[in-house]
């Protein structure tokens, strides 16, 4: 597999990986309008993350250009041209104990929901991560009531790990935070390095 990050501003590599026609490839500054689209739309109409206003293109690469020059994957799925969603590993906390651990967030375009985006997404975002030697990945899924979003991370072997219950408020009424958490590669039956 191909290292996560080409740098910012890089031209797009499209993975080997395609399923029913949608192409993977890693996020480019070409795609931030679409990014923030996509994003913006979950911020106001859904409980999936608990940003309550929506960033505009300039916060959205900014965002961007943290996580690829972290060296950490940023990927967009994409169907004849159309970006229709996309994936990234952030670091999970700043701490330095931390640093094998990173937290994806995936988001979809609604016209795109159903359709097994975001599953090939995260299969493509635990395989990156993997090979940069990270350990294990945290999902921190907004609301119990994103059975979606719950599914996605149970297909690729999340395991539920605890509730925050009523840790947000949105949209008139409080939300749960889900934490689901998968190994990565040896996870912790090794030490870093081995």
């Amino acid at each position: 597999m191909r290292p996560a990050s080409q740098g910012v501003g890089g031209s797009p590599q499209t993975l080997e990986r395609e399923s029913q026609g949608v192409g993977l490839r890693e996020a480019t500054a070409s795609d931030i309008a679409a990014i923030q689209a996509i994003y913006a739309y979950h911020v106001e109409n859904g409980t999936g993350t608990f940003e309550e206003v929506a960033p505009d293109q300039a916060e959205v690469n900014r965002r961007w250009e943290a996580i690829v020059a972290g060296r950490l994957p940023y990927l967009v799925s994409e169907l004849d041209g159309q970006v229709q969603g996309f994936a990234y590993a952030s670091h999970f906390r700043p701490r330095s104990a931390y640093r094998f651990t990173v937290e994806d967030s995936i988001y979809v375009h609604p016209d795109a929901v159903g359709r097994g985006v975001g599953r090939l997404l995260l299969g493509e975002l635990i395989e990156r991560c993997t090979a940069l030697g990270l350990r294990q990945m945290v999902a921190v899924i907004g609301d119990s009531a994103n059975v979606r979003s719950v599914q996605v991370h149970a297909a690729h072997d999340f395991q539920r790990t605890g509730v925050l219950t009523a840790a947000g408020f949105k949209f008139g009424r409080w939300l749960d935070a889900v934490f689901m958490q998968r190994t990565l590669g040896a996870g912790n039956e090794t030490l870093p390095g081995d």
